[in-house]
């Protein structure tokens, strides 16, 4: 139940990018406000993870799921029906609420569910599964129903789905508890903390259209950090912290998001800008290009599902994890090295298998070892602190490599480049930075876990 919502989720965030040229054209959407379909759910949903993580704790991590999984398949009945571009935006971003409120909880709830380490390690591989390849899932099932019935249905399809999740929780979830609100209520510190981060996601967001040096984007970043710095003041010396300070002593916890955010913020480039490819510069269609990134989720889906647990178990957490970013980082290589008259079969595909690979191998064991320290009491803060690094990485990573991409692609063209050539020249620099990207996070997950494997064997 908790991967269908997961997967529920997740398809979200990338089933809308297909259908949007049929969302402008029917809602009367102009080029600069139909990014805010993508933007409007963002920033509320990376605002709200670390919040809504942390009320779980104090509140019930069920009663946060359940509350998130019904404003989710409410706001996407609302999303379906949109009969104007306001009502639609509006909607994506009551959206982000719930799935922000309903995923911050999530891996908490999975970690509480399975305490034996060998059926969390299958568990916490199936999740990452569905996290992981739900991207790619998306892509086929956007390009289907947006070609086959409407753009409506990328929408409608949630509230099948969202009923039947509630109906289950209902019955299979244990209510909790929770410690309590006077335990963490801080509310001038959630002010904080949610401003700052939806601040922040909404200048990386719109980097595109003003500039990294713009007055636009240096304003709301700065103004974005102060308030993200005024909430770790505020918690350093408030009674009751929303987010105490201690949860980052864990050593394996904070460089756990390190890597995880240098890892998808190389992730999230590459999926952007491989579709780009298969696009602009292959010439597929919306349809076969998310039917061509199947084999990156089908190679998840074996690893995570198959023999992510057992490799897991007999080499640990460290060794899959380092082996997992290798297989990445030659996917990535294969990537950067792509030609204009490249083709599928000789250039993407082996790519893709080793990316898909490594992933399913790397996600499971840096999740494992990321909520490892976590106290009981804590894991709904420790997920929704993995979810947010996830959507901040991912920002983070897509912002900066689109532009660098763009640029090349822009400077060739004008010097006179056929457009296929300057686009794949593009997309190379992009595969390149994310090769360095994928590399320090190796080199900091040989360092940050270097002694785990003992201390397991003392164990």
């Amino acid at each position: 139940m908790l991967c269908a919502q997961t997967l529920m989720i997740v398809l979200d965030q990338t089933i809308v990018n297909v259908a949007l040229p049929s969302i402008q054209q029917d809602l009367g959407f102009s080029p600069s406000s139909l990014a805010w379909v993508i933007n409007a759910y963002g920033i509320a949903f990376g605002g709200l993870l670390l919040l809504t993580g942390r009320l779980g704790d104090l509140i019930g991590r069920r009663r946060v799921f359940l509350l998130g999984m019904i404003v989710f398949t409410a706001a996407s009945l609302l999303c379906g029906v949109a009969w104007n571009a306001e009502v639609l935006v509006v909607a994506r971003f009551v959206q982000g609420i719930g799935g922000a409120a309903s995923s911050a909880v999530a891996l908490g709830m999975v970690v509480a569910l399975f305490p034996e380490p060998g059926e969390r390690a299958k568990a916490i591989g199936a999740f990452s599964f569905v996290q992981a390849a739900g991207g790619s899932i998306g892509t086929v099932v956007g390009g289907v129903l947006t070609q086959a019935v409407s753009w409506h249905w990328i929408f409608l399809i949630n509230l099948p789905i969202g009923v039947a999740a509630v109906a289950v929780a209902l019955r299979v979830l244990a209510a909790d508890r929770g410690v309590g609100l006077a335990a963490g209520a801080d509310v001038p510190g959630g002010v904080l903390i949610t401003a700052g981060l939806m601040l922040l996601v909404y200048t990386i967001v719109e980097v595109d259209g003003h500039g990294w040096t713009s007055a636009h984007t240096l304003g709301f970043g700065a103004l974005a950090i102060i308030l993200v710095v005024a909430f770790l003041v505020r918690q350093a010396r408030a009674e009751h912290p929303l987010l105490p300070l201690r949860i980052f002593r864990s050593r394996t916890l904070s460089g756990a998001n390190l890597v995880l955010m240098l890892l998808i913020a190389a992730m999230f480039a590459f999926q952007y800008h491989i579709v780009l490819y298969l696009r602009q510069v292959l010439g597929l269609s919306a349809q076969g290009t998310g039917l061509a990134m199947l084999p990156a989720a089908a190679s998840i889906a074996v690893i995570s599902l198959v023999a992510s647990a057992r490799v897991t178990a007999r080499f640990g957490e460290r060794p899959v994890l380092l082996g997992g970013l290798v297989l990445i980082a030659a996917g990535v290589a294969l990537l950067a090295v792509i030609r204009a008259d490249g083709s599928y079969v000789a250039d993407v595909l082996p790519a893709l298998l080793a990316l898909g690979i490594g992933f399913g191998f790397a996600m499971p064991a840096l999740m494992t070892l990321g909520m490892r320290d976590a106290r009981p009491e804590d894991t709904g803060l420790a997920s929704g602190l993995f979810n947010t690094t996830q959507q901040v990485g991912g920002a983070l990573g897509l912002s900066v490599l689109a532009v660098l991409a763009a640029t090349r692609t822009d400077g060739l063209a004008a010097s006179g480049v056929p457009r296929a050539v300057a686009l794949t020249a593009g997309y190379r620099l992009n595969f390149g930075v994310a090769l360095g990207l994928v590399a320090v996070a190796g080199v900091l997950a040989a360092v940050t876990f270097a002694t785990r494997r003992g201390a397991e064997t003392e164990a």
